[in-house]
């Protein structure tokens, strides 16, 4: 069975005008046109699409059925004409990204800016978040590549196996905090502490849980529960609190000389960060130009090493793979 692209055009508006005229005044049509379209479509596929009913066009089972595939072809296909747009210079390609905190801070920044001095006429959209955020971003096509923690496939989501790192994660508190003083603390003495973290579920709560319990601890009480990282960063750099960030989540703050890593005594947490996409459809070109400069940043830096790097005397380590 093939579709005509316009008449799967002309189905989805019905379907969100949620009626013939509305349809019609939208797509610049007539009525009795659209209406024609609509029913050569049905001969297509071989049933009744839309219910009549006072209210307006309801889909049939055959629609709803129809209507994912339909929106999907549509973005294919506009996909498609951005791209080849792109390619004769009529138009700029977009990379729409998004990426957990620690990543925005360094990676990101350091990726994006390569890409644009290969292409610069690319143009770029970054969202910021933890992962259910990103998650439902990819899904919803608001990005097309999410770089998050590992373990976080789906039925709707996917790893990208070859694009992968690591880092080190810490308990962290501000400068003044009055374990500061300290040489050295047991991760059982954080038990006490008051805490400020991203929601249960996200991917630095799951790596906190993980790695208490392979201490053979509790999780800890968590004070104060927030989705945004300028606010966590508050509230460990002027509040008092501890939190759990990647190293080069609060670099810029350990420079400044406002958050650094408490010296918890054998306490070492890598975890392995990946970049995901969608399992269904094609990576758009401008995200698979992004895609291949975090491979060559991955590459270049997993070189130097983690103990060699311009990092050397910070808390802050990374390495590549």
């Amino acid at each position: 069975m093939s579709f005509n692209l316009q008449q799967l055009e002309m189905f989805c508006a019905i379907v969100g005008a949620g009626s013939l005229g509305r349809a019609a005044h939208v797509l610049g049509l007539t009525q009795p046109a659209l209406s024609r379209a609509i029913k050569r479509l049905e001969e297509s596929v071989g049933g009744i699409l839309f219910e009549r009913h006072t209210t307006g066009m309801h889909l049939t089972q055959l629609g709803q059925a129809l209507l994912p595939h339909a929106l999907s072809l549509q973005r294919e296909a506009k996909q498609a004409r951005d791209e080849l747009d792109a390619l004769r210079g009529l138009s700029k390609g977009v990379i729409k990204v998004g990426a957990v905190g620690s990543i925005a801070s360094l990676v990101l920044p350091l990726a994006v800016a390569g890409v644009l001095e290969k292409w610069p006429n690319l143009r770029v959209e970054i969202i910021e978040g933890v992962w259910d955020r990103l998650a439902e971003g990819l899904l919803t096509h608001e990005i097309d590549l999410a770089l998050g923690t590992s373990g976080m496939e789906t039925d709707g989501v996917a790893a990208i196996a070859d694009c992968c790192w690591t880092d080190l994660s810490y308990v962290v508190a501000g400068n003044d905090h009055p374990l500061r003083g300290k040489d050295k603390i047991t991760l059982a003495e954080t038990l006490e502490l008051r805490w400020a973290l991203t929601p249960a579920g996200t991917g630095p709560y799951l790596h906190l849980k993980e790695t208490f319990a392979k201490a053979g601890l509790p999780m800890p009480e968590i004070a104060v529960e927030s989705r945004s990282v300028t606010v966590l960063k508050s509230l460990v750099a002027r509040c008092g609190f501890v939190g759990w960030m990647s190293g080069p989540m609060f670099d810029t703050e350990r420079k400044a000389g406002l958050i650094d890593a408490l010296p918890v005594e054998g306490l070492k947490a890598p975890r392995t960060l990946m970049a995901f996409r969608r399992r269904q459809g094609i990576l758009p070109t401008p995200a698979t130009r992004l895609l291949d400069e975090l491979r060559n940043l991955a590459g270049s830096l997993q070189s130097l090493g983690p103990d060699t790097d311009t990092a050397e005397n910070s808390s802050a380590h990374h390495s590549w793979r």
